[in-house]
């Protein structure tokens, strides 16, 4: 018997779950840690609450999840309830699917102002993620910037955008929807130190700002190059610039008739922010792309700014006892192999690229790496303890595990709670999670 020990239970740990059902069969048990009581990492946290339809993939996972040799522990932390080592003595195989869930900082002055988040704890705030829910973003301001030419950038622009009624059908957390409410916007800016050609802006996000009701976005046609140019381009790109140049060619009576302008201000990098204790201003260089990269031109100009959601990546938590490549923001690894019989995989084992589904092959491809490994005897001695020392363990230090069946519990109690329209009103706080628990 295999005894594989995930750390994390989003779309990574999930699938490589899955793959290691597929490899093995009845032959190994799954035990899947996470820090908090319910699954799904990014899927609950990360992915917009507008998007359900992307949120159905939690179907697939749920049935990896009830199956017999899967077995889901939340409320467990590794480092803080279990180490690592202890993880590695008790399991065959020990992978790191713990995502990347903090922020890359900008590294520009004046970052320290009130009023500038990152996009994990931003989205983190209106997603119900416990760490975030107490952030309390000032909205009342009248200009708000989002820097980012990517998805993320997209969702929180369209966030700040929304009227109540568009939130119908979403699982926004009450506490941002009612601060979004009382928001003032009158501009969203979205800054991106290159151009069109560049962005990371898939066609079908792109698209939704075309459609909100009291917004309308904004491109300006010198930031355009010749349209000829869009044919070298590989068509999902293509088709994000055709939707640049149709907001392009949006008459100023449509703007007019919408209160609030969603901004692209390409070829633009900050530089700085100012401000009395929160951002009011953020100082930008016009840039230019060359071979690919923008450089600055010495052009700098300063764009009113009350709220800033930097959404430029995002780095992995280091974990005691493993090596982390601190440059990138993910655990060192040579292909998911980090060191004998601790693997990665997903956002920790490749950085933040890639869509939800690039984490299939990820899982099955690190599942194959411990087979092999395994098979050459590299792993040592096969057939620890696995779920019955760690069971030990958690009795022994009063763990208060939360198990799949648990987390059902909470799933009702949430679906319960929910307001007309919406599927559910998230638990923002741990402790009222395991009071549904139990």
């Amino acid at each position: 018997m295999r005894h594989i020990a995930i750390i994390g239970s989003g779309p990574a740990g999930y699938y490589s779950a899955e793959a290691a059902q597929k490899q093995w069969g009845d032959d190994v048990r799954i035990d899947m840690f996470d820090m908090l009581p319910v699954p799904y990492g990014l899927i609950r946290f990360g992915v917009a609450p507008d998007h359900q339809s992307i949120k159905g993939v939690t179907r697939r996972y749920e049935k990896v999840a009830l199956s017999e040799n899967v077995r889901f522990v939340g409320n467990v932390a590794v480092g803080r309830d279990v180490s690592i080592g202890e993880l590695r003595q008790l399991y065959d195989a020990v992978i790191l699917a713990t995502g990347a869930p903090h922020d890359r900082k900008l590294g520009i002055p004046g970052e320290e102002l009130g009023n500038i988040f990152g996009s994990a704890e931003f989205v983190g705030w209106y997603n119900g993620y416990p760490p975030s829910a107490n952030l309390d973003p000032d909205l009342s301001g009248r200009h708000a910037v989002v820097i980012g030419m990517g998805n993320v950038a997209l969702d929180v622009a369209r966030i700040l955008a929304k009227t109540e009624a568009e939130f119908e059908g979403s699982d926004i957390v009450s506490h941002a929807l009612e601060a979004l409410k009382a928001a003032k916007f009158q501009t969203i800016t979205i800054l991106g130190r290159r151009g069109p050609h560049q962005i990371m802006m898939t066609p079908k996000e792109l698209g939704e700002l075309a459609n909100l009701e009291r917004a309308s976005p904004r491109v300006d046609r010198d930031d355009l190059p010749d349209e000829g140019e869009d044919l070298l381009l590989e068509p999902g790109l293509r088709k994000s610039v055709t939707h640049l140049r149709s907001f392009a060619a949006i008459p100023e009576s449509v703007h007019a008739d919408k209160p609030i302008e969603i901004h692209f201000d390409m070829f633009a990098s900050p530089k700085s922010f100012s401000g009395d204790g929160k951002v009011q201003h953020i100082e930008v260089e016009r840039t230019e792309v060359a071979q690919g990269r923008a450089v600055g031109t010495g052009d700098t100009y300063r764009i009113p700014a009350d709220l800033v959601v930097s959404c430029i990546g995002y780095r992995s938590s280091p974990v005691p006892d493993v090596p982390f490549d601190d440059r990138a923001g993910r655990f060192a690894n040579d292909e998911g192999r980090i060191l004998p019989g601790i693997y990665c995989v997903g956002w920790a084992r490749r950085g933040p690229s890639g869509t939800i589904g690039t984490n299939r092959p990820d899982g099955y491809s690190v599942v194959e790496k411990i087979s092999e490994d395994i098979a050459s005897g590299a792993l040592g001695r096969i057939g620890k303890r696995g779920r019955e020392g760690f069971d030990e363990l958690a009795q022994a230090r009063n763990l208060d595990v939360v198990t799949f069946q648990d987390w059902k519990k909470i799933e009702e109690a949430e679906e319960a709670a929910a307001r007309a329209g919406s599927p559910r009103e998230k638990f923002v706080d741990i402790e009222a999670m395991i009071r549904a628990a139990n």
